[in-house]
């Protein structure tokens, strides 16, 4: 079997079970079963796609993102997700170093296409809205697959994604999941909700994530429960929703709840329905726990990355209450641990570095031997956080990793803006770190030094330098020129140190 599987069995079970429900249109589990398996003969006869090739998907969420995610299944295809944040460089290099075959798109995200055109002649390009000049609309394409699917099928052991993670070194890695990984990844969200096929499931945050898409929706989906999408957050679709569709579980990171908690209509919006709230993918502040949990509504904390597809260690409805900030004990179907640097186990209440071991955990960053040999050490994923465990094995995350800046949930590596800062003919030297912010938790923020006898770049120079190649939110907040940066015996910039000075000048309002 192959994970597309799951969703067939669904659609023998309950047939007109609502599977997807998206801007007022509802897809039951029969369609959504018959389309996955139309997409799928569609791809394989009229692009020639099979095992192995890459299928990149470039769209704000929508129903059939997830198809095209099982038809892939179906095929023993790879679905690359690509974050419509980025900029079209970045995209660029993405589609790039996954070679791919089918890049399926909507509209607004067009600019890629030229660059592709260039890049990779032979990319087919499927337009999601509409009809791109040297490609097809996505109906078109399902409306000419003709011929049977073969018999020879895709199994569990089979890759299905490769989600691109910024990396140390200033290029995104790619984190290559395999099919089982999100079936035991759907296990053990079935163990941290309680989910049955009876939950409906609310998910605003975007597909391109592993969070948005494997904490709750695709384990919803396997377990034959309803899941609501909307196409991208905004706190007011995403309290109305509540109010009006009556979901029982939903998924936000901390800028979404302080989003909609600072909403106006929040204090009268009624939660009656959510069974809890699950978040993550940074330290949570225990003030935004607290604006949800005063509501009445359980929140459920989710420690994970890209490369554990993300979950790995969590708390449960009906937990410990009494351990306030655990993000709670390793998940059903993986081990974790806390280990000092040479791998070895620490004793309960020491600061270690968390590691991840299980089905669940990526297998190789695609086509990057040396990271893959970093990361994965044997057997264990080393995550690179720190933390510490109670004496019955509670996690209690104390760091992120290193230089590691986390805005409104967004992952912004340093070394990718110093990268392209230190492109600039006026830069010698830089250094980015987070500050914290009130809003996006933290925001980034450049210190950089001047080349000699270079005096003319302003801070709005380099911030329009940064932004022609990289996304806007990893745009530094604040560039900040300096005569030298702090550094070790050898050298090399101590980001920790500059950050620390960097909160001690905030503090006395010099910034």
């Amino acid at each position: 079997m192959d994970l597309s599987s799951l969703i067939a069995r669904n659609a023998a079970f309950a047939p007109n079970k609502p599977a997807l429900r998206f801007e007022g249109t509802t897809l039951s589990y029969a369609a959504f079963a018959a389309r996955i398996e139309q997409t799928a003969r569609a791809l394989q006869y009229e692009l020639g796609v099979g095992r192995g090739d890459r299928v990149a998907i470039l769209s704000l969420n929508r129903p059939d993102y997830l198809t095209l995610l099982y038809a892939c299944a179906r095929l023993g295809a790879i679905l690359v997700p690509l974050n419509w944040r980025l900029a079209v460089t970045e995209q660029s290099f993405i589609l790039s170093d996954a070679a791919i075959k089918v890049l399926v798109l909507e509209r607004a995200f067009a600019a890629v296409v030229p660059v592709l055109e260039q890049s990779l002649p032979n990319t087919a390009i499927v337009g999601l809205d509409f009809s791109p000049g040297k490609g097809v609309a996505f109906e078109r394409l399902l409306e000419e697959g003709s011929g049977g699917l073969g018999t020879a099928r895709a199994d569990l052991s089979c890759p299905l994604l490769i989600v691109y993670t910024s990396g140390t070194t200033g290029r995104p890695k790619g984190a290559v999941l395999l099919q089982e990984a999100l079936l035991w990844n759907g296990v053990m969200s079935q163990h941290m909700h309680g989910l049955t096929s009876d939950d409906h499931i609310l998910t605003v945050l975007p597909f391109f994530h592993v969070g948005g898409l494997n904490i709750q929706t695709t384990p919803a989906l396997h377990h034959g429960a309803t899941v609501t999408i909307h196409s991208r957050f905004t706190p007011e679709a995403t309290l109305a929703a509540i109010a009006r569709d009556r979901p029982t579980l939903t998924v936000l990171v901390p800028a979404t709840i302080q989003a909609i908690t600072e909403h106006p209509e929040w204090l009268t919006s009624d939660l009656s329905s959510l069974r809890a709230v699950a978040t993550g993918s940074t330290i949570v502040p225990q003030p935004l726990i607290d604006r949800i949990t005063t509501r009445g509504v359980p929140v459920l904390q989710v420690y994970g990355s890209t490369e554990t597809c993300p979950i790995a260690v969590y708390t449960r409805i009906g937990g410990d209450p009494e351990r306030e900030g655990s993000t709670g004990l390793p998940g059903l179907c993986c081990e974790a641990a806390v280990v000092d640097d040479a791998g070895n186990e620490v004793p309960s209440g020491t600061v270690g570095e968390i590691v991840v071991r299980g089905p669940n955990v990526f297998v190789q960053y695609w086509r990057n031997e040396g990271a893959t040999r970093e990361a994965l050490q044997d057997g264990w994923y080393r995550t690179g956080d720190i933390a510490v465990r109670d004496i019955d094995g509670f996690f209690w995350v104390r760091d992120r990793k290193k230089n590691l800046v986390i805005s409104g949930g967004e992952n912004i590596y340093p070394a990718e803006v110093e990268r392209v800062l230190q492109e600039h003919p006026d830069v010698a030297e830089c250094a980015v770190i987070g500050r914290d912010d009130p809003r996006w938790q933290e925001v980034p923020v450049a210190y950089v030094i001047r080349r000699n006898g270079h005096h003319q770049a302003e801070a709005d120079d380099l911030k329009a330098h940064v932004q022609a190649q990289l996304a806007r939110f990893k745009v530094p907040r604040e560039i900040i020129f300096v005569a030298d940066l702090p550094r070790t015996a050898l050298g090399k910039v101590q980001h920790f140190k500059l950050k620390q000075l960097d909160a001690e000048m905030v503090r006395g309002g010099n910034s």
